[in-house]
């Protein structure tokens, strides 16, 4: 594939016994990381169909997501609407979340210097 035809793959690490589950993207050097990304939800349903033998095939249900670079949207939008974008999404206000980021370090910090 050449990386004008260059598709992102999401990808997930191997080995890891659990200690990251959060998948990631591999780059060429020559491209850049999508501003958005569509992805495919597939879910069975109890339907079957023919298959081309005659065989009973399960049927499928697919539905289109998009999924937003949220750095895209916090250089591009007003502090308010980002933040209601944020709490729609389930996540706290940004400043909310930078001051509960803050004391967890401070804890940590506390933690290690004890």
């Amino acid at each position: 594939m050449t990386v004008k035809n260059w598709v992102p793959e999401i990808m997930y690490e191997e080995g890891t016994d659990g200690a990251s589950n959060l998948p990631f993207i591999q780059v060429p050097t020559e491209e850049v990381m999508p501003k958005l990304l569509f992805v495919f939800e597939s879910r069975q349903t109890e339907e079957t169909e023919p298959g081309p033998s005659g065989e009973e095939l399960p049927v499928f249900e697919w539905d289109l997501h998009q999924y937003a670079d949220m750095a895209i949207l916090k250089e591009s939008l007003r502090p308010e609407l980002f933040d209601e974008v944020r709490v729609s999404l389930g996540l706290q206000p940004l400043a909310t979340a930078a001051a509960a980021g803050h004391n967890i370090t401070q804890n940590v910090r506390t933690t290690l210097e004890d």
